[in-house]
């Protein structure tokens, strides 16, 4: 008897184990959405500094986007809210997708041209926004 009391105790406490130490990877996993195929992205910073966000919107200016291009560069602010890039990142590629609309397949990417893709890519990693 004393020892099916003392398996069973045994199997209570490892089973206790395992799921306090499953615990912290399931809360891991939970907040890090992955798709197969694609890395698991990090948060957007809080802030952007200036000048990053100038560079950026330059980009974009230069590579057609005549939100980016009407936009005022930041100054006498070390830092503005990440949201100003992610409204310029999202409104040029909103504008670059209606103007490459008629693009064929063969020459787009996320139903944008490739030199678009680019520089909304290289505008976002310039400010370190991950998501838009």
């Amino acid at each position: 008897m004393n020892r099916i009391v003392r398996s069973a105790l045994t199997t209570v406490v490892v089973a206790g184990a395992l799921t306090a130490a499953a615990a912290p990877v399931a809360m891991a996993a939970e907040q890090t959405r992955s798709v197969a195929g694609v890395q698991a992205q990090v948060r957007n910073p809080k802030t952007v500094k200036a000048d990053a966000y100038n560079q950026a919107r330059s980009i974009l200016a230069n590579a057609g986007s005549q939100t980016a291009a009407k936009s005022h560069p930041i100054h006498g602010k070390n830092d503005v809210p990440v949201s100003y890039g992610t409204s310029l990142l999202a409104s040029a590629r909103d504008e670059f997708r209606t103007a490459d609309k008629n693009l064929p397949p063969k020459d787009k990417k996320s139903d944008m041209s490739i030199a678009h893709y680019n520089a909304i890519h290289s505008a976002a990693k310039t400010m370190g926004i991950d998501t838009w």
